[in-house]
């Protein structure tokens, strides 16, 4: 994935037509809290049977750089999803048009409670242009969360797929890491939980992973950003 290329324009004018005729940027949500169509997470964002995420090389982007961004859509955390929408083509623009990183390819993804949620864990493609807005408008903003003591969000999800269901051509044919930032306001589950993989992704895992082992394992792929 990620062989288009970002315009302002574009992106402007797709959520303009998105807002004009739905009334707001976050359709899909919109749909599942109105009762509209089923809960769970959209289609194009569902990791069961999530085998890999790509960031490729290619004639458009011939240095490509992989970019994760996982957010936190519990409680007052899905907010946060909002403000990405709203900002996406200043980072863009950062990114690209002030060359601090050449071909960015992003890859948005969403994190919830997977003891809890119905949506715990939503995985979009990396892309270098507009179709960056279609992944952030298919998040379903649960805005829920356990409630657990000490308070935990499954933060360890994201690092399982970053480390272990992305390949990059960055890291890949050229040894230099991508980025991962993850926002949140909780801390991860100890464990990768061999069930709830086998429940949201598949049956892959022999057992339960430590945290830090995936965590460790991400970081051998991605710089990583915890912005708490």
């Amino acid at each position: 994935m990620g062989g288009s290329s970002w315009s302002d324009d574009a992106y402007t004018s797709r959520v303009a037509d998105r807002v004009s005729s739905r009334g707001t940027a976050f359709a899909y949500d919109a749909d599942v809290k109105s009762g509209a169509v089923t809960t769970k997470t959209h289609n194009s964002l569902d990791p069961k049977g999530l085998k890999i995420r790509e960031s490729r090389d290619s004639a458009a982007h011939p240095t490509s750089n992989a970019i994760l961004v996982w957010l936190d859509v519990t409680g007052s955390m899905g907010s946060v999803v909002g403000q990405i929408h709203k900002k996406l083509p200043t980072l863009m623009g950062i990114l690209v048009r002030k060359g601090y990183l050449p071909d960015p390819q992003i890859l948005f993804g969403a994190i919830g409670d997977a003891t809890t949620d119905k949506a715990p864990l939503q995985v979009g493609q990396f892309e270098s242009g507009d179709e960056m807005e279609g992944d952030l408008s298919n998040f379903f903003i649960e805005g829920n969360g356990g409630g657990q003591t000490p308070p935990t969000e499954s933060y360890e999800l994201a690092a399982y797929v970053g480390a272990r269901k992305t390949s990059t051509d960055c890291y890949e044919k050229r040894g230099k890491k991508g980025y991962c930032f993850i926002i949140g306001d909780e801390r991860p589950y100890p464990t990768v939980s061999k069930s709830i993989i086998s429940r949201l992704i598949g049956p892959e895992l022999e057992s339960d992973l430590p945290t830090k082992t995936a965590f460790a394992e991400l970081q051998e792929k991605y710089n990583t950003f915890f912005i708490l």
